[in-house]
């Protein structure tokens, strides 16, 4: 029942000053993109391009624009505010869904100007938007790229702290046990579980992890900072690296505070990261 999306192609930070969310994740070890404008909003991004998926870092740079209810979610805080998931064929992957009796909008077409230093070019992309009751708890769209060659280019994905791909998201929601029968029918039951109270959504590449209000404490343990938001909002970012161990002593370099979770897992607390909750997992 996957066949209509291809995993989590990417996942978008809400940010109340871009510039300076650019120096922190830069200080955390990543290459960012060139600054992106959408065509006709408001909003401008910095993309931290990975072999397997990106984020993208999403700020407001003319109010007086349309900016997709982001001066709405940054009213309350910064952090994660959606995830856009990878189809090859946008209106295919609409058609199908639809099929299968779930709601989403028709797609739309986007383009940004990207400020290269030898001028702008315009990647584009084809969109459509899900309904809330179809990906509850992470506001979610279907996102083909017409340009990949635009976004993915190889400077762009080395990155000092080794990261390689999206491992999952974590978002906190009222019923973890409704929202599970949500994503049973957009990817599948099968590939829907329940682990330690964690309900698991895999996207195909890339999952989802829901939790109750009751529970980031427990699977963040000891972090501090944690937002005390009422549900549904998006907690955290997991990403695979190639070297734990790489990644610790790059940050170590840099003077970042982390917390160790076992062998196999670094954690940030949110306001390093704009308001994520940041793991690096061996991959």
């Amino acid at each position: 029942m996957t066949e209509a999306i291809a995993g989590i192609d990417h996942v978008l930070v809400g940010v109340r000053d871009l510039e300076a969310a650019r120096r922190a994740y830069r200080h955390l070890g990543f290459t960012l993109s060139p600054r992106g404008r959408h065509i006709g909003w408001g909003t401008a991004n910095y993309c931290i391009m990975l072999p397997q998926g990106y984020i993208e870092l999403l700020g407001i740079v003319d109010p007086t624009q349309f900016c997709n209810n982001l001066d709405r979610f940054l009213e309350t805080r910064e952090g994660l505010l959606g995830v856009a998931y990878a189809a090859a064929d946008a209106e295919a992957a609409a058609r199908a869904l639809k099929a299968r009796g779930l709601a989403l909008d028709r797609p739309s077409d986007l383009k940004r100007k990207l400020e290269l230093a030898e001028g702008e070019v315009e990647p584009a992309f084809r969109l459509v938007h899900l309904a809330p009751r179809t990906a509850p708890g992470v506001p979610a769209f279907i996102c083909q790229h017409l340009t990949p060659e635009l976004v993915w280019q190889a400077p762009w994905m080395a990155h000092g702290n080794g990261a390689q791909g999206i491992d999952s998201v974590t978002a906190v929601v009222a019923d973890p046990g409704a929202v599970a029968v949500a994503y049973g029918a957009l990817f599948g039951e099968a590939r829907v579980s329940t682990d330690d109270a964690v309900v698991v959504a895999d996207s195909g590449c890339g999952r989802l992890r829901f939790v109750a209000p009751s529970d980031p404490g427990r699977i963040y343990p000891g972090l501090p900072g944690l937002p005390q938001s009422a549900p549904p909002w998006i907690a955290g970012l997991r990403l695979t690296v190639a070297d734990l161990a790489a990644t610790a002593r790059h940050l170590d370099e840099g003077g970042v505070a982390y917390l160790r979770d076992g062998a196999t897992l670094l954690r940030l607390a949110p306001d390093l990261a704009c308001g994520v909750v940041l793991e690096f997992v061996q991959g």
